[in-house]
């Protein structure tokens, strides 16, 4: 089960249930992937709804990665994603918020 205070979020690989999370190091990895440059940028993208299908591929791969799951694109790109695109997109969103959310004080 995913922690969602360590920023993990699940998602669902042929009906087997996986936690991804955005390290440091697969924010790097994701970087270095992006045609735009930016983590930013790709934020900017999904605020806007103008998030592309690589974007997701991407995203969910570093993610995938980051939770532990030795996985590359073209692999995910082959897997049923629980939910489908849908679900993909809504995954990698909260992947994101998770990753960038400002904590929660207690008063």
């Amino acid at each position: 089960m995913a922690n969602p205070w360590r920023g993990e979020v699940e998602l669902v690989l042929d009906d087997t249930t996986h936690a991804m999370r955005l390290t440091l190091g697969a924010l790097a990895e994701l970087e270095a992937r992006l045609d735009s440059g930016s983590i930013v940028e790709l934020v900017e993208r999904f605020e806007k709804g103008e998030v592309r299908a690589r974007d997701l591929l991407a995203l969910l791969t570093a993610g995938l990665r980051g939770g532990g799951l030795d996985i590359n694109e073209a692999s995910l790109g082959a897997c049923e994603i629980g939910g489908g695109p849908v679900g993909a997109a809504r995954a990698a969103a909260e992947l994101l918020r998770l990753t960038f959310a400002l904590p929660q004080g207690n008063g």
